[in-house]
């Protein structure tokens, strides 16, 4: 498995997203506690060094999954978190992006994982308006959370490239996380910024929004007949797609099956002929 960097740790491109392990909708505990804790522990016997999770997956419920099945964690586990929204009661998503806020919800996050300091935490921003002042003061909490120990490393999440570059001028930036697949390729410019800067790009929905129906990527039919051609699942050509756009690129594809599991680990070893690369080139167009 090729390695990226992600703060001080060298982790394998592609990891594990804990966002399917709560229940439907990312909220309340999973329909399978017992599969659930066996993908976990799965993905470590498989070679994941790299699980991205939240406390707002539940709320709490990935994180609390994530320490019952892999506690005591290996040395070289990277556990990132992402900070700036919470549910409310009815599982609803809500901003919590006070610079107070982001400092409760990391210490939140190391008390259900328990640990004491995080490979990186994600500056999760809830839409593309955040204004200058305040994803300023936004950022300060970041760097402190940094300076007092509690996250290794500083990352940004649904953010635009003007706001990566603002933030550089602060602090090293040691991730990304944007929306990314074939369907969707809006942030293809971030990515080539990260990629120049050497700074990782995690990809969120690299198979498209779980929260669409139909599924731009999974049910598209180009994808589909790509598939059945290549002997692959429609997730594997959209993710053998977004693995092999640069070498930053860190997959954190989620799943609570241990064959889906399986198969997508199995990306890493796939690879696009120039007829399926051709066709998936027009399939966002």
């Amino acid at each position: 498995m090729q390695r990226y960097q992600l703060g001080r740790f060298s982790v394998a491109r592609i990891g594990f997203g804990a966002m399917q392990l709560p229940g439907p909708g990312v909220f309340g505990p999973p329909r399978d506690r017992g599969q659930a804790l066996a993908v976990l522990r799965r993905a470590v016997e498989l070679g994941v060094d790299h699980i991205d999770t939240s406390q707002y997956y539940g709320p709490a419920v990935a994180n609390e999954l994530i320490r019952e099945a892999l506690y005591p964690y290996p040395d070289n586990l990277a556990l990132v978190s992402k900070v700036g929204g919470r549910r409310d009661e009815s599982g609803g998503w809500l901003p919590y992006n006070e610079p107070d806020q982001l400092r409760r919800a990391i210490e939140d996050n190391l008390r259900t994982l328990g640990v004491e300091q995080l490979a990186a935490v994600n500056l999760r921003l809830m839409d593309d308006a955040t204004p200058d002042g305040r994803f300023d003061d936004q950022l300060t909490a970041m760097i402190q959370a940094r300076e007092d120990g509690l996250i290794g490393g500083v990352g940004l999440s649904n953010i635009t490239v003007e706001q990566l570059l603002r933030a550089l001028e602060r602090t090293p930036v040691v991730c990304v996380q944007n929306p990314l697949n074939l369907a969707d390729r809006a942030s293809m410019p971030l990515l080539e910024e990260c990629t120049s800067r050497g700074i990782a790009f995690v990809p969120f929905f690299p198979l498209g929004s779980g929260f669409v129906r139909p599924n731009p990527v999974l049910d598209n039919e180009q994808v589909r007949h790509i598939a059945d051609r290549l002997g692959i699942t429609a997730a594997q050509v959209a993710l053998a797609w977004t693995f092999r756009l640069a070498p930053n690129v860190l997959l954190i594809p989620g799943t609570s099956s241990v064959r889906h599991l399986e198969e997508n680990l199995a990306v890493a070893d796939i690879e696009l002929d120039e007829e399926a690369q051709q066709q998936l080139a027009a399939v966002a167009k």
